[in-house]
């Protein structure tokens, strides 16, 4: 049965207003936004990309001032060489795996550059470079949203059922979890020690784009110049500084810090009302099988190391 557009918005708008509840946290508005995809559909599908990245910016430097910038120094070095480890074992098996299947090298390569970094904004940094056209941005970024949503949804219930401290969950999310989105939502759900180390490790993480890019534009004579820098990391940065140097405005902080979460679950809901049917089936079996591998492979070795150690 086909829905007129004005019931269509009217679903939609009455879907968002239920994100503002106190009971739906961000797996539960992401599961929403994807039977909506699924049944409903997105009447403002032109505007998604922009709001989503625009309020996931938002709400990350908003959740700076719920951070203390020593706790966050502390687990980013801690971090470093995870990061360091994890992004080369991503990338090389990336590349065995798309020769494996013979997958087309830009396609391949941008799934592999997602999975190392940082989702949806490396793959948005890389193409560029390497000239992909939207076919392959789209295999690409729908492999990585799929998986992103699978390990929303379950890893914090792994987490519990190996009984991960949150320190130990926090890591491993930053590292084996894809987008920033995906990476906090899973935390927020598992406890704030959980979401203070997964958000200030996967934004060190994401800055890994700059190297990648510029490597990248070496190897195949691209553009350099087109390298998408992610500068809100800087302004997270000064709104943990501040929420640690003026702690007689913590009162104010703490109300940022609610509003913050609140955009972040509002941006889940977004992100999966945006992956419509048309997209999952457009991903095709060997990229996404290529995801799950990577996927799987940095997950195993991350949670491995981080339980032994």
């Amino acid at each position: 049965m086909k829905i007129n557009s004005t019931t269509q918005q009217v679903v939609f708008i009455v879907a968002l207003l239920l994100c503002f509840m106190p009971f739906i946290d961000p797996p539960l508005a992401l599961l929403l936004g994807l039977v909506l995809a699924q049944t409903v559909g997105h009447p403002f599908i032109h505007l998604n990309q922009k709001a989503t990245s625009w309020l996931l910016k938002i709400s990350i430097v908003g959740l700076g001032f719920g951070i203390n910038l020593n706790h966050a120094i502390a687990a980013g070095k801690e971090g470093f060489l995870f990061t360091i480890f994890s992004i080369t074992i991503t990338l090389l098996f990336g590349w065995l795996i798309g020769k494996w299947f013979k997958i087309e090298w830009k396609t391949s390569f941008l799934i592999s550059s997602g999975t190392a970094i940082c989702g949806g904004s490396a793959i948005a940094a890389v193409s560029s470079i390497v000239k992909a056209d939207a076919k392959q941005m789209s295999v690409a970024l729908g492999t990585i949203f799929i998986l992103n949503s699978v390990a929303l949804l379950i890893f914090p219930s792994i987490g519990h059922w190996l009984d991960m401290t949150q320190h130990q969950f926090g890591l491993w999310c930053a590292i084996a979890i894809h987008d920033t989105s995906s990476v906090v939502g899973a935390a927020s759900k598992y406890g704030q020690e959980a979401l203070q180390i997964a958000t200030t490790v996967k934004l060190e993480r994401a800055l890994w784009i700059i190297p990648l890019c510029l490597i990248t534009a070496v190897v195949v004579k691209g553009d350099n110049k087109k390298i998408n820098i992610p500068y809100f990391i800087g302004w997270f940065i000064l709104a943990m500084s501040i929420s640690t140097y003026f702690q007689e405005l913590k009162t104010i902080y703490s109300y940022i810090e609610i509003a913050a979460k609140k955009g972040l679950t509002v941006t889940l809901f977004l992100i999966g009302v945006g992956l419509s049917l048309d997209t999952l089936k457009s991903v095709g079996v060997k990229p996404l099988l290529q995801g799950v591998l990577l996927w799987l492979l940095i997950s195993l070795i991350s949670i491995s190391t981080i339980m032994l150690t």
